[in-house]
């Protein structure tokens, strides 16, 4: 080989290296996170269908083919941004409780998940109200997925509900958030503030004083 085509061998390895190497393991997990951040926010806001691959993509600065870089399909993708979803609100709600320093951090929880600002702000709230009657609706192996996610908030929050065993604790988990997200979900369909302040304002109160 002479040196001029040695040298050109030479570039076209590095050029070859230098793409390669342009991003590394952790820019690609940031980006992964940053897609998941996006969808898991048009999902609870859009719903399981409206989340489109495209405009998640487009979002993060991303083309429509970088999506097979990250993910093997849309229903990887939104069950990973139900994941993201269900721990984000999980942290939220698991650091109220633990910044109220009281005896019952289960009434914080509660003052924070039926107030007017949460149920404002379906995008950053919990996935159940935003989300149940589709969830109920897919397919057998994803519901499965979804159980898995449901059982890991359970587990996450039960520790602040009031009881003294952990079964007390997982009874008034269940009576507390089903009430709660029932709430939610009649409260955000209303079409005032003030009719959605009545119907959280009385859901709280009835769980403050119940238990």
């Amino acid at each position: 080989m002479d040196a001029f085509n040695l040298i050109l061998h030479r570039r076209m390895i590095s050029s070859i290296l230098r793409k390669i190497m342009r991003y590394s393991p952790e820019h690609k997990a940031e980006v992964h996170q940053r897609i998941l951040k996006d969808a898991s926010r048009r999902v609870r806001a859009e719903g399981l269908t409206g989340a489109g691959v495209a405009a998640v993509m487009r979002d993060t600065g991303l083309t429509h083919g970088g999506f097979y870089k990250h993910f093997e399909s849309k229903d990887e993708l939104l069950l990973e941004s139900l994941r993201e979803a269900f721990r984000e609100i999980a942290d939220k709600l698991a650091a109220v409780a633990e910044q109220s320093r009281c005896d019952a951090p289960w009434k914080a929880i509660v003052k924070a998940y039926l107030s007017l600002e949460y149920c404002h702000h379906i995008e950053q709230g919990c996935p159940l109200p935003a989300l149940a009657p589709e969830m109920a609706r897919v397919d057998t192996g994803m519901r499965g997925q979804i159980f898995t996610e449901l059982v890991k908030y359970k587990d996450r929050m039960v520790p602040f509900m009031p009881g003294r065993r952990t079964q007390e604790k997982e009874r008034s988990f269940f009576v507390i958030f089903s009430a709660m997200i029932g709430a939610v979900e009649i409260a955000r369909i209303l079409p005032d503030r003030a009719a959605q302040e009545k119907v959280l304002s009385s859901t709280r109160e009835f769980l403050l004083s119940s238990f």
